[in-house]
């Protein structure tokens, strides 16, 4: 339960302003990283396992503290859980930009996740308090959410620029003076709410389904360089299973769990899980594939590879407004559907990229994903909460966002896995006719294997050529195979959400975003 104030809080819009510049960066580092990969690897000496785990670390942190973050708020107060996750936040990215290397990089993107995964659903509930009325309520939730998208189309290219002007670093050291001057506004500003306290956090469940889901991960992500059948991977997805198992007859019996069981009776809860799960699968799959081919297959700088994705970004910004309307207007079923088929039609689409491939020939597909994974998410949180009680919308809303948060988290894990066992079994036959000395061909061959390219820098521009020549359709196969899987996920999305989601549109009261906002934004801190 929450506490709102009876009058608007004075100066509420300079509040507001810097609660999303917080939100605004806890998004914009799950994406602004993926253009700087390259250059992490170059500098860090980081093969794609690695890469892999410094975007998935982040995210992966995020989404197993997401559901607990509230009920911390609710016992410590939530200007202080706010204030607490902003100041770790900003310690996290200075840490991040002085490290020597990459095992200090991913403690401290850890560290970062762990700190925005509480700044999250905290923030929604200050707004809740600030604007008590409910069409205020609405309309600064709305701004909230458009920040979020923002910052997530927004990385790729401030990401490119920063790296191409002062270093991979400084996509992290630009987080300290924002957060800084956010924090010194908020805690004077911020108001103070006296709370109930009468919840407690579910400490078994938490370490149950971390336990759960970052076992799962290592075993996807490791997969690749310790093998499918080796005992550590197979122990590790045994752990998950039986972790997974345990979490479930965990929250059954608890007086007051992380996650009530019993909102997975209602179907579209389900389905909008698993719309949002594969849809952010297919989406951050995609970017961290294309990251690697734009730069090390194409060879274009980090600021030109940001550019290209402006074309995915420009559509999830459009679309996210468009696929409201559409929800409001024809149901949530048909956008759902249509935006399954556009992500899959635009994920196929990336299995015609060759070495070589110019902007024009891929451009509209990156647009396709992005209008699709927007057509689908913003439809699916309309289903859910028109679909729960009003007490239950700040729960369900949590379960959607753990969704999409693990989605990213796999999707980038499984693409990123089997573009790495492609290049370790494909590139020793292609560089072995090469005519290279037989020493710097075994060092050519193990860093490829691996995914570094930057390796045949110290090569001469005709042997340069040469290994590259052979190396790049490897890679661009292995690219190939990554982008199947992630269309599979969202047209199988799609089709879940043709056979199960009801055809007949929702009443407005339901349907509307507004509406939804309305109920969900104060009861967001309750999980």
């Amino acid at each position: 339960m929450t506490t709102t104030s009876p009058a608007p809080h004075p100066g509420r819009a300079l509040l507001l302003t810097f609660i999303c510049v917080g939100i605004f960066m806890v998004y914009l580092d799950a994406t602004i990283v993926n253009v700087a990969l390259p250059t992490m690897q170059q500098k860090l000496g980081a093969d794609i396992t690695q890469l892999q785990w410094i975007v998935d670390a982040y995210a992966l942190v995020v989404a197993s503290l997401l559901l607990t973050a509230g009920t911390l708020g609710d016992i410590l107060g939530r200007k202080n859980i706010f204030l607490g996750g902003l100041i770790g936040f900003v310690t996290a990215s200075a840490l991040c930009a002085v490290a020597p290397n990459y095992t200090f990089l991913l403690v401290a993107r850890i560290l970062q996740g762990a700190a925005g995964s509480v700044m999250i659903p905290i923030s929604l509930a200050l707004i809740s308090g600030l604007f008590p009325a409910p069409a205020d309520r609405a309309k600064a939730v709305g701004v909230w959410a458009g920040v979020g998208g923002l910052a997530l189309a927004t990385g790729p290219v401030l990401g490119g620029y920063l790296v191409a002007q002062f270093g991979w670093q400084s996509i992290f050291w630009v987080n300290v003076p924002v957060g800084a001057l956010a924090l010194s506004v908020l805690i004077v500003r911020l108001p103070s709410a006296q709370l109930p306290g009468t919840r407690r956090p579910d400490v078994a469940g938490q370490l149950l389904f971390i336990l759960a889901i970052s076992s799962l991960a290592y075993g996807l992500i490791e997969a690749s360089s310790k093998g499918w059948g080796s005992g550590i991977i197979l122990t590790a997805f045994a752990v998950a299973a039986v972790a997974l198992g345990a979490f479930v007859a965990w929250e059954s019996r608890s007086a007051d769990p992380m996650l009530p069981l019993g909102l997975f009776r209602n179907p579209v809860l389900i389905v909008a899980g698993t719309v949002n799960f594969l849809g952010l699968f297919g989406l951050y799959g995609s970017i961290f594939l294309l990251t690697l081919y734009l730069q090390q297959i194409n060879g274009l700088s980090t600021l030109q590879a940001g550019l290209r994705f402006l074309s995915l970004n420009v559509a999830i910004m459009v679309f996210s407004y468009v696929a409201s309307m559409l929800a409001a207007k024809f149901g949530p079923k048909i956008p759902i559907v249509i935006g399954s088929v556009a992500s899959t039609a635009g994920l196929l689409q990336l299995t015609q990229l060759q070495p070589g491939t110019g902007y024009g020939s891929y451009w509209w597909a990156m647009s396709l994903i992005g209008a699709g994974v927007s057509l689908v998410g913003a439809p699916a949180t309309v289903a859910l909460l028109g679909s729960v009680r009003p007490e239950q919308t700040g729960t369900a809303s949590g379960v959607s966002n753990t969704f999409r948060q693990v989605g990213s988290v796999f999707g980038v894990a499984l693409c990123g896995t089997l573009l790495a066992q492609h290049l370790s079994s494909g590139i020793p036959k292609a560089v072995a006719p090469l005519p290279l000395e037989p020493a710097q061909r075994a060092a050519l061959t193990n860093a490829l294997a691996k995914g570094d390219l930057a390796a045949v820098s110290h090569l001469s521009p005709a042997a340069r050529e040469i290994v590259l020549r052979a190396a790049a359709p490897v890679f661009t196969d292995g690219l190939h195979m990554g982008a199947v899987v992630a269309a599979a996920a969202t047209l199988v999305g799609g089709l879940f959400a043709l056979f199960v989601l009801p055809s007949r549109k929702k009443p407005a009261a339901a349907a509307g975003v507004p509406s939804a906002a309305k109920d969900s934004a104060p009861q967001t801190t309750t999980r």
